[in-house]
């Protein structure tokens, strides 16, 4: 199965495109002096949102070992490939980060997935799921990534899994790697060479093109 693939055909299903092109970048916490010239770079932001991003930057949600849960599970989802970057070669686990702090109804969710994740692979192979190999990891996630096969008992995971790839997925597809993995070129200058030759012929109207 061609994850990527599968993810692009996803869309943003759990955040707003324009919450996620404001979040996508969080950046390191600016020192006080450097607040003005910040406020002054991000044209179109008031100043309290430019305040709100830089407290939630400087504040931490997660532990340095739910964030190395996240940065695996992300590089599961979207691997590096021959094309682009890994889910965290685009900065996901930063942009999940930002992303639980800006919008906290994703907090409890997400710490207990993650903790449902370390419980499982405990009782499977009595180590937290940073630790298994990878053919552990692997087995584990294929039993939460399909929800139409999953059984009964997999519920919690399955929907903990199916947030977590929805937040990469959009962290991924609206970070600088993203855009490029999808081909994005963005508006760019076009020339005018006028009516094309087809339309015009079919009003029977090429002298107009001719000057005629």
């Amino acid at each position: 199965m061609n994850r990527r693939d599968s993810l692009k055909a996803l869309g943003f299903t759990t955040l707003s495109a324009g919450i996620l092109l404001e979040a996508c970048k969080p950046g390191e916490p600016k020192t006080e002096e450097a607040a003005p010239a910040a406020a002054e770079a991000q044209a179109g932001r008031q100043p309290f949102e430019v305040e709100r991003d830089k407290k939630l930057n400087a504040d931490k949600f997660f532990t340095a070992a739910e964030m190395a849960t996240i940065t695996v599970l992300g590089d599961i989802i979207i691997p590096k490939d021959e094309k682009s970057g890994s889910a965290s070669d685009a900065k996901v686990p930063d942009f999940i980060e930002f992303i639980v702090k800006d919008m906290p109804d994703h907090q409890t969710p997400m710490r207990g997935g993650l903790r449902w994740i370390d419980l499982q692979c405990l009782n499977r192979y009595g180590k937290v799921f940073t630790d298994c190999s990878k053919a552990q990891q692997i087995e584990l996630i294929d039993l939460i990534a399909y929800p139409a096969k999953a059984k009964p008992e997999m519920a919690q995971g399955v929907s903990f899994f199916n947030r977590m790839r929805d937040l990469t997925a959009s962290g991924f597809f609206t970070s600088e790697i993203g855009v490029k993995d999808v081909g994005f070129a963005g508006n760019s200058p076009n020339k005018w060479t006028g009516v094309p030759d087809d339309v015009l012929k079919h009003y029977n109207m090429q002298d107009v093109k001719a000057g005629v």
